[in-house]
């Protein structure tokens, strides 16, 4: 939850003003997102926020439909031939009925045109949804298939020839600049005050958690008496509860670091003067810095053992999956048991404390949760997870800086090889 002070930004940006060695090195080109929809739900929450001056380029394919009713059309991106009998206003009247249509929230309430493909430049913060322009009967059956990429800054360039030591310190001045964005817009030494969120993140679901391959197999009964001795949250130095305990991690010290690396989390920075040093020189040498600070948060009465976290380079600054760990005071079957915490922050609020500047997360706090198991999981690293709803659980909360967030209260437990 912790960011950089002002003046170690500042200081951030004024040495990242210097010049960069010019090594050449090719650049992903982006990230890319699947998914599928059909005429039945009016608008898919892609999960996915986009910053002023990213861009997306989509394609959309029918997909094949098996146990098609006879008679009526498949669903098509480009848009039905005929408009089905006993439709209403369209949400993009000036659009096919049936063609894929994409509403950027934050950026403009209207619907635009996608069809069978194209490319958006995003001219401010927005967040994604995708539907079908129908009202009323579906009037098509099946689903379309969309292919999502977000394009990385480097592909969407105007200097195809930019160097990558001459990237990340383009990436790392934008991100400074984000950051100051929204501490003099929400910062108490504002002239105008408090502001809303520097990158204009809804409070709208991130995108679907993993599916996980839950055993239903029963905790042994030492293991729930100690779960359900559990404190419920977090807290912050002033005692505020905060985030949830959401998840539980079953194996020894060595292993959970060598499963969580594999796993591409990385431990997060100590402190704003670490993160500025170390940011520096990872980028000096042409390297993505992927370990931005992490606020202090209290569990059996001391600070986490370990924080780790995962996001793309840079967007960390704003947006990052991340997680808190504590050594339990207690084992299961003579093996170390780590409790955690885990939310994702999707930009910047006003921390309620004191009006300065903080990071938002998203209010579905299970789906980090699930995020967390599902990393371990594809990388073979659990042994078994389950889940477990102990008593009291958390339904709705706020966390310390005073952001709501919601959970059906139930601890992932996560067994390792």
């Amino acid at each position: 939850m912790s960011l950089m002070t002002r003046s170690s930004i500042l200081l951030l940006a004024a040495l990242i003003g210097r010049s960069f060695p010019l090594v050449a090195q090719t650049v992903d080109g982006g990230q890319d997102f699947m998914f599928q929809i059909s005429a039945t739900r009016p608008w898919i929450d892609t999960g996915i926020d986009l910053e002023s001056g990213d861009a997306i380029r989509i394609a959309a394919t029918v997909a094949q439909s098996a146990g098609s009713v006879p008679g009526v059309p498949l669903c098509n991106p480009g848009g039905l031939s005929a408009a089905p009998a006993g439709v209403g206003v369209l949400p993009l009247p000036t659009a096919p009925a049936g063609a894929l249509i994409a509403r950027l929230e934050g950026e403009a309430s209207a619907p635009v045109l996608l069809g069978t493909g194209t490319d958006l430049r995003i001219k401010q913060a927005s967040h994604v949804l995708l539907g079908m322009n129908v009202s009323g009967p579906p009037g098509c059956q099946g689903v379309v298939t969309i292919k999502l990429q977000k394009l990385s800054r480097s592909t969407t360039s105007s200097d195809p020839g930019q160097t990558r030591g001459q990237q990340l310190k383009s990436q790392l001045l934008t991100a400074a600049q984000v950051f100051l964005e929204g501490q003099f817009g929400a910062g108490k030494n504002s002239s105008t005050g408090p502001s809303k969120s520097s990158t204009g993140s809804s409070d709208s679901e991130a995108s679907s958690p993993p599916r996980l391959t839950v055993s239903e197999t029963p905790l042994d009964s030492d293991l729930r008496a100690h779960l359900d001795s559990l404190p419920r949250r977090v807290n912050d130095q002033f005692n505020n509860l905060g985030d949830m305990v959401n998840f539980v991690i079953v194996g020894k010290q060595a292993d959970v670091e060598t499963a969580l690396e594999s796993a591409n989390w990385h431990i997060a920075d100590t402190s704003n003067s670490n993160a500025m040093v170390n940011a520096i020189h990872e980028t000096y040498n042409s390297k993505d810095y992927l370990a931005m600070p992490m606020s202090t948060l209290f569990l059996f009465g001391r600070k986490q053992d370990f924080g780790y976290e995962m996001a793309e380079p840079i967007a960390m600054i704003a947006s990052r999956h991340h997680f808190r760990i504590w050594k339990a005071p207690f084992t299961s079957a003579g093996k170390e048991v780590w409790v955690g915490a885990g939310t994702h922050d999707i930009g910047f609020a006003k921390d309620r404390r004191n009006n300065s500047v903080t990071h938002k997360i998203d209010p579905a706090v299970d789906g980090e949760r699930d995020n967390i198991g599902g990393s371990l999981e594809k990388n073979g690293k659990v042994r078994m997870l389950t889940y477990y709803l102990p008593p009291d659980p958390v339904g709705e909360a706020k966390n310390a800086t005073g952001d709501r967030y919601h959970s059906d209260g139930r601890l992932l437990v996560m067994f390792l090889q």
